[in-house]
């Protein structure tokens, strides 16, 4: 799809549900994610629109759904959204256009529009879970603004290693603790090695957040068989937000020679809607522009169409401590970045993961590493800070080099463009509680 295509779709229709067609919503016809909720009847898949959450497996019961193949029919009945992403492209859009008939205000008659209300879940009535079963889940590093800030700290002359500007670099994270928004996150223990001392066993005292987004794979591929560039997007069910949670100081100690491992085990929080690649084609970009010098990626990694290879995503950070959420005092935006700024692109780190023949399956998750900008502002965790002289200030002069208990971390996420419908999210939010 074309820039002009994706933008001329993203203008189109408007919901006869109200609040969707609320300017500051981040549910608009347009985005139309999906999710798994729970409204007291059991896990079910839903999808948001406006502060409303359609019931799918509600949906396929009273035959709205009715013309589309049994294959998607039954996915949508089911409690998890695997049987759906395992159907691939043409399944996902089938749904997606008969998701948007049934809501859209020129396409439903006043007999569907009456039908498809009373499958609707105020969201202040459900609790998310999970989306998918999720069997693995990889993190990259795909930021080079994120790197170098990083890399700086421990090698001022030489931050990014050789191989950084060729390999899209990641780790194999642990999928158990993925959890999803608004559960607490508990401060871990590990062997920490100050400057000062020996070794010794205790709480976390550098715990950070990471700003990152998430992507899950639909249908994989077998092992051995490699996935190309030119078909990677197909594999891309949706996006969502990532907070890869982070201990400092077990980290510095435990990273050398193998990388992370239980400094980042303990917790990953994502945000319970899965943005659709479809709803994101407006705000297609060109990837990264390499700085003049620097290498061109493999033929392997070269993008098909480098004009609309990027996302246009705003990606925000923003912190409160207990002692603000008492006093009444606003969450305070503590960074702000873009997903168009990735040294690497999604398709690029879902081709470089496959490319040895590895095989994703269905539900599996990829990151893509702390996403920061070039500019003071727009750090996507609290080590790149380290490099400023003074802490962070709060609103009401509470200072932070790292998280403390209490404190709680919301991520958000939006593309919005003049004449365009904003494309949001939503949250994906932490508190941090004491160590066990």
């Amino acid at each position: 799809m074309s820039q002009f295509e994706g933008r001329e779709l993203g203008k189109m229709g408007k919901s006869w549900l109200a609040s969707a067609n609320d300017p500051g919503s981040d549910f608009p016809i347009q985005n139309l994610p999906y999710g798994v909720f729970d409204s007291g009847e059991g896990a079910r898949i839903g999808v948001a629109i406006g502060d409303q959450i359609l019931d799918l497996q509600a949906c396929a019961a009273h035959d709205l759904l009715a013309g589309l193949p049994d294959a998607i029919i039954a996915a949508c009945a089911a409690p998890l959204l695997n049987p759906l992403m395992a159907l691939g492209p043409a399944a996902w859009s089938g749904l997606r256009q008969r998701i948007t008939e049934l809501l859209d205000a020129s396409q439903a008659d006043h007999h569907t529009q009456a039908r498809v209300a009373q499958r609707l879940v105020p969201m202040e009535a459900a609790a998310m879970h999970l989306p998918a079963v999720i069997g693995d889940y990889t993190d990259f590093y795909a930021s080079i603004h994120h790197a170098t800030r990083v890399g700086a700290l421990f090698r001022p002359e030489n931050p990014l290693l050789p191989n950084y500007k060729y390999v899209p670099i990641g780790y194999h994270g642990r999928a158990s603790s993925i959890v999803i928004s608004g559960t607490t996150v508990r401060r871990p223990c590990g062997q920490i090695k100050p400057p000062e001392s020996g070794p010794y066993f205790g709480p976390a005292r550098s715990l950070d957040y990471e700003l990152e987004v998430g992507f899950f794979v639909g249908h994989g591929n077998s092992i051995g068989q490699p996935i190309r560039i030119t078909d990677a997007e197909k594999h891309i069910f949706g996006l969502c937000l990532v907070n890869d949670w982070s201990a400092r100081d077990i980290q510095s100690w435990e990273y050398q020679p193998l990388g992370p491992f239980l400094a980042k085990s303990f917790a990953t929080t994502i945000s319970p809607w899965i943005i659709p690649l479809g709803a994101l084609a407006p705000y297609r970009v060109p990837a990264f522009v390499r700085p003049t010098g620097d290498p061109a990626p493999l033929p392997y990694l070269q993008p098909l169409n480098s004009a609309d290879a990027g996302i246009d995503l705003t990606l925000e950070v923003y912190l409160q401590s207990e002692r603000m959420r008492q006093s009444g005092v606003e969450p305070q935006l503590v960074g702000r970045s873009n997903l168009r700024d990735l040294y690497w692109t999604l398709a690029q780190l879902l081709t470089h993961h496959t490319s040895n023949g590895c095989n994703l399956r269905c539900g599996d998750l990829l990151a893509t590493g702390t996403v920061s900008g070039p500019d003071p502002g727009s750090e996507g965790c609290l080590l790149e800070l380290k490099r400023n002289p003074e802490p962070l200030r709060l609103p009401n002069g509470e200072l932070r080099r790292f998280l403390e208990d209490g404190d709680q971390v919301s991520l958000r996420a939006y593309c919005l463009e003049a004449g365009l419908p904003r494309i949001g999210f939503g949250e994906c939010t932490g508190t941090v509680a004491n160590a066990a």
